[in-house]
């Protein structure tokens, strides 16, 4: 029925329209204008007066159906006032003006109804939506722009992140980006995303999220290779610290990097500022000569900027692909992380390795002056807070 009437609706006037809705509904016999009614959104009275008309005296149209200036008038002109208020209610700046009536209220085309109907401007929600379209506004989420205070020499530090890469690479020296993805519970817990399962069969997961229900938490630290589009996950199991990061560094080195760079006589770090690989974390430095006196290694190390983070290579070429990896997977043993990880892949050919780390990691480990005094360690004339390197022919540190 409805696609029959929407096939003539294109043809027929307002009255001929009514006819043919009336029509219908008396083809249909008792509950038949309900029925035309939900098929195409006509109100009942249009329909009943269509039936009337159908079985009246036939009335040849008259040239035009409506007499001018006939019909309902749209409420922005019976009501001039209400865009007004309407966009007055809506306007941006209005959740922070202490007089707005909806200044904490979120602005549902409903909520905003009532309110205008409480200023003498009686509306639907339906005619506020429609309003609210005519006037440019639509519906939108929040968007992620804002980076927080930006130093002033950015991207003079982006230049020389850049930069040194660059000779590094050219050399054929590692360049690697680290950093540490979000925590996850172990357990039957919601995991976000969607996969394909047989209609009805949802994987059923704890109806909380709650950290005493979980059998432990992940803690994937990453290294990412630059130049070979590799990367290797260690999964920690007790806390995230700067000897548990420098321990996946080296984790990598040797498993893959040793192999992979034979001659390799410089390493570059690439990190952001914050975390257990923070700029002003001593016991970072402390690993990481220990690291470079082991390994025979000058480590170079650049930290991205204060809230810039998200331009670390890792961020973007290795966790995105891991988190796609394991939507609407429950990580549900500390088995599933590690496979989940280490199976991660994508079209340009990365790949990854990934081992759990079940090793004890204390909190808390504080530095004494003189042991920061002792870190072995070179600040660059740019920004040495930022950019500093470790020589791999100083002494162990003990």
């Amino acid at each position: 029925m409805r696609g029959r009437l929407e096939m003539q609706r294109p043809h027929l006037d307002e009255r001929q329209w009514r006819i043919a809705l009336g029509a219908e509904a008396d083809s249909w016999g008792h509950g038949g204008i309900a029925a035309v009614a939900r098929a195409t959104g006509a109100a009942r009275n249009t329909i009943k007066r269509g039936m009337e008309e159908a079985a009246g005296p036939s009335l040849a149209p008259a040239g035009r159906v409506r007499a001018p200036g006939g019909g309902r008038k749209k409420l922005e002109e019976a009501d001039p006032d209400i865009v007004g208020a309407l966009d007055g209610l809506v306007e941006p700046e209005s959740r922070g003006d202490p007089m707005t009536p909806l200044r904490w209220t979120t602005k549902s085309t409903r909520k905003l109804a009532l309110e205008l109907t409480g200023m003498g401007h009686p509306v639907s929600h339906a005619v506020v939506a429609e309003i609210l379209k005519s006037i440019g506004y639509s519906l939108q989420g929040t968007r992620k722009r804002h980076e927080g205070r930006g130093h002033p020499d950015r991207d003079a530090q982006f230049r020389h992140i850049s930069a040194t890469a660059a000779a590094f690479l050219a050399a054929g020296d590692p360049v690697i980006s680290v950093d540490t993805k979000k925590k996850e519970l172990v357990g039957p817990f919601h995991q976000g995303g969607r996969e394909w399962r047989h209609k009805g069969e949802p994987v059923e997961v704890n109806a909380y999220d709650f950290p005493y229900l979980a059998d432990g938490k992940a803690i994937p630290y990453g290294v990412y290779d630059l130049a070979d589009n590799s990367a290797w996950v260690s999964v920690g199991v007790t806390s995230d610290t700067a000897q548990f990061a420098v321990a996946t560094i080296a984790r990598w080195w040797d498993e893959m990097g040793r192999e992979k760079y034979p001659d390799a006589r410089r390493l570059m770090i690439t990190a952001d500022c914050g975390g257990s690989n923070g700029n002003t974390v001593w016991l970072w430095k402390r690993e990481l000569a220990r690291l470079a006196a082991r390994t025979g290694l000058e480590i170079t190390v650049c930290h991205f900027p204060p809230a810039t983070s998200k331009w670390n290579k890792i961020e973007h070429r290795l966790f995105s692909y891991i988190s796609v990896n394991w939507r609407g997977q429950p990580l549900t043993t500390y088995e599933t992380v590690v496979s989940l990880i280490a199976s991660t892949a994508t079209t340009t050919g990365l790949v990854v390795r990934c081992a759990l780390d079940p090793a004890d990691y204390p909190t808390g480990i504080k530095l004494s002056k003189k042991e920061q005094e002792e870190i072995p360690f070179e600040r660059d004339g740019f920004h040495g807070e930022w950019n500093y390197k470790f020589s791999s022919h100083r002494p162990d540190i003990e």
